[in-house]
């Protein structure tokens, strides 16, 4: 016999557990990028304070270098090692980058916009933002981007104009190279350095490192199936890999191929 707990428990609509579960962490997750975003906001008023210290003193060349250790004496002890020389630079130079406050945005942590600091244009650098507050990237996944070069491999088929409106959904793609990367970084495969694989173990591989892959291809891709047996003409193919696009409302086709010894991705749309 089922005792009153029991008898009540089975009355309870189930899915209010899990949706209280989902308001504490959403609410959790709101609270850390607040905090966060905050912490981003005052170092960038420390970086233009000590700016508009350095151009009252703009007559004494080592003015800036003097000013910058006197404050990392002053504060560290008391603050901590986030206000080391280094860190007070790096505030100064976050300054110098975006002088603008209201460009700052608070989808973007402050570990995020330390990688931007090493962006060398301010083109890249809208880019890589548009991107990452499209895309809901992480840190760890907006490095690899960077250092991959993504801005530099979609813009060898596209104009710069193109490459920017499309990142900050200002436009649709019109053509499947404004957001397919080429070539493709598959390091997180994990392959051992061989002159030649075959084409099952790439293809395993990428299977087993889906959402990476997912990332790697570009944006708006779903995975649908693989070896998909597919009639053409009256012939029969299988397909190693099928995507859809929801933005070019498109499947994508991936034939993984073994030529000259190197590893090929053929995409056909």
């Amino acid at each position: 016999m089922l005792n009153v707990d029991e008898y009540l428990s089975m009355l309870v609509n189930q899915s209010i557990i899990t949706d209280i579960k989902a308001i504490i962490a959403q609410s959790k997750d709101k609270a850390i990028r607040a905090v966060d975003h905050q912490r981003t906001l005052m170092y960038w008023h420390i970086g233009k304070r000590i700016f508009e210290e350095e151009q009252e003193g703009k007559e004494r060349a080592d003015y800036g270098t003097f000013l910058i250790k006197y404050l990392s004496e002053q504060l560290q002890p008391e603050f901590g090692s986030g206000f080391s020389t280094r860190q007070i630079n790096l505030y100064r130079q976050f300054y110098r980058t975006f002088e603008n406050v209201h460009t700052l945005y608070a989808q973007l942590s402050w570990s995020q916009y330390k990688l931007l600091l090493s962006v060398d244009s301010q083109d890249k650098r809208e880019f890589y933002i548009a991107e990452t507050i499209k895309n809901n990237w992480t840190v760890r996944q907006l490095e690899r981007q960077i250092y991959s070069s993504l801005y530099e491999r979609i813009l060898l088929s596209n104009d710069k104009e193109s490459v920017l409106a499309v990142a900050k959904n200002e436009k649709l793609p019109s053509d499947a190279k404004e957001i397919i990367k080429d070539p493709m970084y598959l390091e997180f495969l994990g392959l051992k350095r061989e002159a030649s694989y075959y084409e099952r173990d790439l293809e395993s591989a990428i299977i087993t490192h889906l959402q990476e892959f997912l990332l790697e291809l570009g944006n708006g891709f779903s995975f649908i199936a693989r070896q998909k047996r597919i009639h053409i003409e009256g012939d029969e193919f299988f397909v190693d890999l099928v995507f859809y696009n929801r933005i070019l409302q498109c499947f994508v086709i991936i034939e993984i191929k073994t030529v000259n010894r190197q590893q090929k991705v053929d995409t056909l749309l």
